[in-house]
């Protein structure tokens, strides 16, 4: 049975002669959220991206995460998805994982899309004979054609995209964790692509949804939790994180 139990995990990111490079740290901590400290050293900075998070998921819940830019989604999303371990804390995930926060991640530039097929299913949890039956659907959903035959370095970025979604996407997972990744392709291969992830909604025991649009936490989320500052500031109906998210988002004039 899929659950996912999170017990005060922190995650945390030591960045060596950061300090004096204000831009870079900047840019840190925007990419990873939470909020930045530094260290007795001029040369170590650290990224506390996650501090804390304690939650438990349990089957047919649909959770989505909000919260603005930095607060620690992404980094939570990866935690979620296994990508990334906990500094500190507890992760307790149970269940097979499709996770749609890094499309492209474990793929080799010099192998063909074929090959990259294999390698992603294969850190994706699959035996061998598992991904070559999927290899056809995959083939015939990435409309990528003879393409899967050259490197994956001639792609374009949409291309490598529309290669990575069709790979995590043909699993049945226990747990689905995606982001903002409607942007892959044509408006052809956009409702393809939207079709794909209400079926992986329906499908998935647990889901995590992360985006800016409240609309679609409203539509397909029962719960909600609300990240700021790397925290968890909240956890609740996903109706009342909205409101109360928005209403902080957008104060009303005095």
């Amino acid at each position: 049975m899929a659950s996912v139990t999170l017990d005060n995990v922190s995650v945390e990111f030591n960045i060596y002669n950061g300090r004096s490079r204000a831009l870079k740290s900047e840019i840190l901590r925007r990419a990873v959220g939470g909020r930045i400290k530094h260290g007795p050293h001029d040369s170590i900075t650290a990224v506390e991206a996650l501090k804390d998070i304690s939650f438990q998921a349990s089957p047919g819940e649909r959770i989505g995460i909000v919260g603005h830019n930095g607060a620690g989604k992404s980094t939570l999303l990866r935690v979620l998805g296994r990508i990334y371990p906990p500094t500190s804390g507890r992760a307790d995930i149970r269940g097979s994982i499709s996770s749609l926060v890094d499309l492209t991640m474990g793929m080799e530039l010099e192998e063909s899309g074929f090959q990259n097929i294999m390698i992603k299913g294969t850190l994706l949890g699959l035996r061998d004979a598992d991904i070559r039956a999927l290899v056809p659907e995959i083939a015939e959903f990435s409309e990528l054609g003879e393409f899967l035959h050259l490197p994956v370095r001639a792609y374009s970025s949409g291309m490598l995209l529309r290669l990575g979604f069709a790979i995590s996407t043909a699993i049945r997972p226990d747990i689905a964790v995606f982001d903002e990744v409607m942007g892959v392709g044509d408006l052809s291969f956009h409702a393809k692509a939207k079709a794909r992830l209400l079926r992986l909604v329906e499908q998935a025991s647990i889901v995590f949804i992360c985006s800016h649009d409240m609309t679609v936490i409203r539509e397909n989320c029962s719960r909600a939790l609300w990240l700021e500052g790397g925290r968890l500031l909240d956890d609740g109906p996903a109706d009342d994180i909205v409101k109360a998210y928005l209403s902080k988002m957008t104060p009303s004039a005095e």
